[in-house]
């Protein structure tokens, strides 16, 4: 099992926790992470673009003119796509981007993150992490003491004093948990956690 140091809000390390390797020490699978980024990043479109396409427009209904004789081009009607106010060629229409993993395929490759973030020394954990107050400026040097910019706040509960702190400092974002994703994770460098939080992972994950 891997040994992680453990620090206090000051920076300083207080202590080691040793990681369960069938959540941090799996091997990586490049290929599920990929397919789980693509559903959480397919599932955040909206799909409701639609443009008409000729059949769909106003108009248009009697040929404009007659098909010989004028020196024109033969038109069928006015909204073609070729006319001004005519239908859109191959015109996007609402639909559903979703992509589906099972269950298993999104633990694994959520497991595969957390490894990587592991084994790239990217993965810090604090004894705790409390605020009597919301105080931007005490995260801030929270974070400063870490040596950490960008980064996932991971949290065991809803702890309002640390999300509402960490809510305006640029480069970071406070998770629970349970809604930690595999996008996340690989976006901001850092994950910095408890320990409580870690052994509410274990418990879910393992």
């Amino acid at each position: 099992m891997a040994n992680v140091a453990v620090y206090n809000m000051q920076g300083a390390e207080v202590g080691a926790i040793e990681l369960n390797d069938s959540i941090f020490g799996v091997e990586v699978n490049e290929h599920l992470v990929k397919m789980a980024v693509t559903a959480i990043l397919a599932a955040n479109r909206q799909g409701t673009q639609k443009a008409k396409t000729r059949s769909e427009v106003s108009g248009g209904g009697r040929k404009p003119w007659r098909q010989k004789g004028t020196g024109h081009a033969r038109q069928g009607s006015t909204r073609a796509p070729q006319w001004t106010g005519g239908g859109v060629v191959f015109a996007p229409v609402p639909r559903d981007y979703t992509v589906k993993l099972n269950k298993k395929e999104k633990r694994i490759a959520l497991k595969s993150v957390l490894t990587s973030k592991v084994q790239e020394n990217k993965f810090i954990v604090l004894d705790e992490l409390k605020f009597d107050e919301i105080k931007t400026k005490k995260f801030v040097e929270v974070m400063n003491n870490l040596k950490v910019a960008k980064a996932l706040v991971v949290l065991a509960e809803n702890d309002q004093n640390v999300v509402l702190s960490a809510r305006n400092v640029e480069g970071v974002k406070t998770a629970l948990t349970n809604t930690i994703n595999v996008y996340d994770i690989l976006k901001y460098n850092t994950v910095v956690t408890t320990k409580a939080a870690v052994e509410k992972i274990e418990e879910v994950y393992a």
